[in-house]
Order: structure tokens, then C-alpha cells, then sequence
């Protein structure tokens, strides 16, 4: 097929660009159609959802009721405390305890949360960054409490803290320090936790802070460069980190341009991965999780939140997501309902066993709209991230990917603002129905309570013993070691995750953000 000059429809498609038999099938280079051959006909994406709130014990019962209703895969919330390396106890966390997520300050949180889960075959993935290590070393402690081979744990920390500098803001410690911490831990999970994700690189969040596709997809992979540039400059060997990275990006709105997202990102990745590091296809392949997108919820009408939903799962199953966590519909007003999660699940559940989509691998690849989407996806991040690569990589090109992200954010809000992008219910449609808001946990009570139990845990404790431990985290921290093995040895001896931050904290001193 070549180009038709004079026709707008095909501005931006590459020279030499087809729409047949270039594609190639699922499973092979570039992996544009997906990574495995038989796609969802072989296994269904894991269905992941979402939960933390409260306490350890809460979160838990959450996590029992999903599992007894068909999920497949344990997904973990924490509370900002736990995410910027404070206890609950803290001045900084007052307030803040247990409101966004589950408030996790040492083992016996973790014991609790994960009471009743058999490690060795439900597989966890903390959305967790700056505090990344601690809950691992957390988890791999209760782990090896319970007599589960640590070669059996499967599951993912996100682990990705340069997008924190650039769109989320929970960040803790200096760049350089931040990357030596998400080095370390590929570097033990590579020699001790082979099944493990050491890094989900977000582009999730990226999105949601408003960027455009194609720069959730350029900044993404951009990201995902840096750390395999910091991994083998650690001398981790790239086919023993590689193929254990995983991504995680939005699905809004448009159902199309969301399923070319997710097929660009795949082909430009593979490309860079074998062109620019030489990695064998088992690491070339972009494995990633998908969540619909919190940003696009609405508080007016919320119960319309339930077809955003579902087209924007629809857009992650057609677009080869390895894993899905689908949003409630009353998340706009609240921590989301029990029967909100329910009904969240039943739809990739729907999705999954009724709708037939699952039967075919790439159901939409050669539509030339799809294809002419995802060319022009391609061409627009591959340019965005040559600018990035001109200033050095990521790390050095912060404050652009922040910039651009603000101004994307803004040319959205004027558009909805005038009315030219429509939100049914907010500025079309709109009407006076109401909705009653979930009701939300007790928090000044919750905070008080995780405040006494946490005094009394450290009560109980060996207080030379959690000394010595701190001693060797900071010098650690000081040196070149790595720092899993001394953070389990201090957890398992009752250290706390603030204490060990505090301890950071000290050694390499904070992030100050120039803006």
C-alpha cells in the first residue's frame, strides 16, 4: 500500500508503511500483535484488582473477598505514609494514615495483611516506588516466616522512581541514591527472586497527570531505558534483569487510539531493546498491566463510570494486556464500595468468558485505521524520545517530560472547558442526579489505633539488636553493598519501614525539588 498524497487521513504514516503482511503473528519480533502466539486462547490476563485501605486487617478481608469472588492476582494500595518512608506514628503522617491505601510500618502489618494467602501461588504486585525495597524485603520476610521458597514467589514491585520526579511527586531521596536503591533490588531479585517483576515502569501515572498517548508511551520507554542503563552499569548481566521488567500504562477513552497505544509501545520497545542492547527476543518482549483509567471517573453521574469501564478494559484486552485491574464506578466519590469492586471484576470476568474477544490473538491487527494509529503513535514517541536521549536520558530531562505534561494536562482542561471534548454528565447531558458516596472508615480512630499497636510492637522488641540493624543499613547505605539483604535481616528484627528510612534519610539526604 503506499501513501496517497493530498489526503490528511494519511499525514504521519512512515514511508514504506503497509497494513499486511509486514505485521508478522503474535508471539514473534517486533511483537506488535502481542507477546505470546496464542495470546488469551493459552491463559486469560491476570484479573488484578486494586485494594488497600485502612488497616492491614481490612485490606486483607478486601483481598479474601476478591479472591472468593474469581480474582487472580493480589494488587496492593498503601496508604502516602508508607509511600514517603514514614510510620504512622510520625508527624508527617498525621492525618494521611490509612486514607489512600493500607498503612503498613513493620512485619506484623505485613503478616496481617497477608494472613491467610498462600505466597507460593497468588501472585502480588505493590504499587509501591521510593519505598520500594522495604516492602519487598517485607514481603520476602513473611515469605520466608511461612516456608515458601523464595524462587516461588511470583509478583511485581512498581519500583519506577523516575516517574515520581516527573508526574506523581512520592519521591524521597536524591536521583542518583533513588536509582542505586531500584538497581539493588533487580540485582538480589535477579539472584534470589527469579519469578519476581523488579519494575513495572509506569506510564499509568504519567497519563493520569495528563499527558498525551504517545507521551505516556515515549516517556514511559524512555524510563525504561535508564534502568537497564543502571542495571548493566551495576554488572547485572541484561538477560538475567530484562525479560523481568514490566510496564504499566492507562486506558482511557478512545477505545482505538488505546489499542494502537499499546501495540506502539510494544514494536518500539522491542526495536530498542534488540537494536540498542542487543537482547534476545525472551527480553525484546513488552510485557505490561493495564488499569482503566481513575482520572476519566466522574463524580456527576458516577454510575456512568460503569461504560467507561468497560470500553476502556475493552481497550486493554484488545491491546494485549498481560494483567488488568478494573476502577469502580463510585471511586470519584470515595474508596471504592465492595459491591463497586464486585461489579469492576465481573466485568473483565464478562469481558473475559462472554464477549469473545479473548478468542482471537490481535483481533484488530491489519484494520488500517488501527495500524495507521499505531504508526503514527510510534513515530511521535521515537521523536519524543530522541529529544529526551539529546538531554542525556531520563534522568537528565525531568523537568521536560514535567513541562510537557503540564501543558498537555492544560490544552485538555480548556477543551473540556469550551465544550469541544465532550464529558457526558459534566458538560453535556447533564442532570441533577445524585449519588450517595461509599462510607469511608473511621480515620482519626484508625490512626490512633495503628499508632498504639505500632508502641506496642516496638515495645516488644530488641532495642541493641534494632541499633545494630540500623548501623548496617547506613553503612550499607554509605557503601557499595547491596541493600536487600541487611533491609530483611532489620525487618525480620522488628525495624520499622520509617526507621529505615529515617536512616536513608540521613545518609543521602532528600530530593529538593528545583520547581
Amino acid at each position: 500500500m503506499s501513501r496517497r498524497d493530498g489526503d490528511p487521513f494519511f499525514e504521519g504514516l512512515p514511508d514504506g508503511f503497509s497494513t499486511g503482511d509486514d505485521l508478522g503473528e503474535p508471539g514473534e519480533f517486533p511483537f506488535t500483535r502481542g507477546v505470546y502466539r496464542t495470546m488469551y486462547r493459552g491463559r486469560r490476563w491476570t484479573m488484578r484488582q486494586y485494594a488497600g485501605f485502612g488497616t492491614a486487617a481490612e485490606t486483607n478481608a478486601r483481598y479474601h473477598f476478591l479472591l472468593n469472588r474469581g480474582t487472580t492476582g493480589l494488587s496492593v494500595a498503601f496508604d502516602l505514609p508508607t509511600q514517603m518512608g514514614y510510620d504512622s506514628d510520625a508527624a508527617m503522617a498525621a492525618g494521611e494514615v490509612g486514607r489512600v491505601g493500607v498503612a503498613i510500618d513493620s512485619i506484623a502489618d505485613m503478616r496481617t495483611l497477608l494472613k491467610g494467602i498462600d505466597l507460593g501461588a497468588v501472585s502480588c504486585s505493590m504499587t509501591i516506588n521510593a519505598t520500594a525495597p522495604i516492602l519487598l524485603a517485607l514481603y520476602t520476610a513473611v515469605a520466608d516466616e511461612a516456608g515458601v521458597p523464595r524462587d516461588k514467589l511470583r509478583g511485581t514491585v512498581q519500583n519506577d522512581i523516575l516517574k515520581e520526579y516527573v508526574a506523581r511527586g512520592t519521591y524521597i531521596y536524591p536521583v542518583r541514591p533513588s536509582l542505586r536503591l531500584v538497581s539493588d533490588l533487580m540485582a538480589f531479585c535477579a539472584a534470589e527472586l527469579p519469578k519476581w517483576n523488579t519494575i513495572s515502569v509506569s506510564g499509568y501515572h504519567i497519563r493520569e497527570a495528563g499527558s498525551t498517548a504517545a507521551q505516556e508511551v515515549a516517556f514511559t520507554l524512555a524510563n525504561g531505558v535508564e534502568y537497564v542503563r543502571h542495571a548493566l552499569a551495576r554488572g547485572i548481566e541484561l538477560e538475567d534483569f530484562a525479560p523481568r521488567i514490566s510496564f504499566f500504562f492507562a486506558a482511557h477513552n478512545d477505545l482505538l487510539e488505546e489499542v494502537a497505544k499499546f501495540r506502539a509501545a510494544r514494536r518500539v520497545w522491542a526495536r530498542l531493546m534488540r537494536g540498542r542492547f542487543g537482547a534476545s527476543d525472551r527480553s525484546c518482549r513488552l510485557r505490561f498491566h493495564t488499569q482503566t483509567g481513575g482520572s476519566t471517573l466522574t463524580a456527576q453521574q458516577p454510575l456512568n463510570n460503569v461504560v467507561r469501564v468497560t470500553v476502556q478494559a475493552l481497550a486493554g484486552v484488545l491491546g494485549g494486556t498481560q494483567s488488568l485491574h478494573t476502577n469502580g464506578y463510585d471511586e470519584a466519590l470515595a474508596l471504592p464500595s465492595a459491591g463497586a469492586a464486585a461489579l469492576a471484576l465481573r466485568t473483565q470476568q464478562i469481558l473475559a468468558e462472554e464477549s469473545g474477544v479473548a478468542d482471537w490473538a490481535d483481533p484488530l491487527g491489519g484494520s488500517f485505521l488501527v495500524e495507521h494509529l499505531t504508526g503514527r503513535i510510534e513515530e511521535e514517541a521515537v521523536a519524543t524520545m530522541a529529544r529526551i536521549e539529546g538531554m542525556g536520558g531520563s534522568a537528565g530531562a525531568i523537568d521536560f517530560m514535567r513541562e510537557e505534561i503540564h501543558r498537555a494536562a492544560y490544552r485538555h482542561q480548556l477543551e473540556v472547558e469550551a465544550g469541544t471534548r465532550v464529558v457526558v454528565g459534566v458538560n453535556r447531558y447533564e442532570t441533577e442526579d445524585s449519588h450517595e458516596a461509599p462510607p469511608s472508615p473511621a480515620f482519626r480512630e484508625l490512626e490512633e489505633r495503628q499508632a498504639a499497636e505500632l508502641a506496642a510492637f516496638r515495645s516488644e522488641r530488641d532495642a541493641a539488636l534494632v541499633k545494630a540493624r540500623l548501623g548496617a543499613v547506613r553503612k550499607s547505605a554509605g557503601g557499595d553493598d547491596n541493600l536487600l539483604p541487611v533491609m530483611i535481616a532489620a525487618v525480620k528484627d522488628g525495624v520499622t519501614l520509617g526507621e529505615i528510612s529515617d536512616t536513608l534519610r540521613a545518609e543521602w539526604g532528600t530530593y529538593d525539588n528545583p520547581r
